[in-house]
């Protein structure tokens, strides 16, 4: 799995969240575990593979946020005792 973490400026309210959330959820349909944070200015999700940072960039410009970075590393899942 890969973890994609996305910054994003100008989400005030958890209605943005909302919106961020679903905008990822309909351009990359495989997305899992998706979650916006207006407070830490990102979005997160997993998926099978990496993303193109030109698609995310131009799909969450397009929605009046700005996109103002993208990371994608490998996610590893710990385990229920972190081992």
């Amino acid at each position: 799995m890969i973890r994609t973490t996305i910054g994003i400026e100008g989400m005030m309210c958890p209605m943005c969240e909302s919106h961020i959330a679903e905008t990822i959820h309909k351009a990359i349909p495989s997305a899992k575990k998706i979650k916006a944070d207006r407070k830490k200015k990102q979005a997160t999700f997993l998926s099978e593979k990496a993303p193109q940072e030109a698609f995310l960039r131009e799909t969450i410009d397009a929605t009046g946020y700005r996109c103002t970075s993208v990371q994608s590393s490998p996610f590893v899942k710990k385990s229920l005792f972190g081992f």
